[in-house]
């Protein structure tokens, strides 16, 4: 139990998916312009990791290694990714239309979000147990959520500035988030 803990401590903060192995920034840098909007696309990356995270595996370890098609991971790792964002979409769409709207794009594009798939591609990289798999899918999904929930508010906080004009828009946010990425990797001496 201490070793999953102690894995999924390491995933959130000293191997944050944003801050420390830049996977997911398209999303991040897309949907972080409001709180509500970022907590909605982390919760919705979430879901999507941590069950991907599990799918994932089992499709490794009982269909791709057993007929030694190991080749075919990213592939049948994208096809699932992809069935469980097709899921999630129509269930924001029903359910939470507002949600849905103000994700727009970014929705679809979890399909395509390089730490969703990062992590099906690392839990087998390193030998995860299933248990090990979901612990780890799941804390990196929150790691992306603590690091877009952060810079949202960053962001909120940005539009109160008043920059020098080379700086104004895209340029202070990308400043900002090399900002919260040095301030992450503080982290990164702990070794757990």
């Amino acid at each position: 139990m201490r070793e999953i803990f102690l894995l999924m401590l390491t995933a959130v903060l000293v191997e944050n998916f944003i801050f420390s192995r830049f996977l997911g920034c398209c999303p991040f840098l897309g949907v972080s312009e409001k709180i509500d909007t970022a907590v909605g696309m982390g919760l919705a990356v979430t879901f999507v990791m941590t069950l991907s995270s599990a799918a994932t595996w089992c499709v490794y370890h009982f269909i791709l290694l057993p007929f030694h098609y190991e080749y075919l991971k990213t592939v049948a790792f994208i096809l699932v990714i992809a069935s469980l964002v097709q899921f999630i979409e129509m269930f924001l769409k029903k359910f939470i239309p507002a949600l849905y709207g103000a994700l727009g794009i970014f929705l679809p594009l979890i399909t395509t979000n390089c730490a969703v798939l990062g992590s099906a591609l690392i839990n087998i990289q390193n030998g995860y147990s299933f248990v090990e798999s979901v612990a780890f899918g799941f804390s990196a999904a929150l790691g992306f959520l603590l690091a877009i929930v952060i810079f949202a508010g960053v962001r909120e906080k940005m539009r109160y500035s008043a920059p020098p004009k080379s700086f104004a828009g895209f340029p202070l946010t990308l400043i900002a988030a090399g900002l919260a990425a040095m301030a992450f990797s503080g982290f990164s001496g702990m070794s757990f």
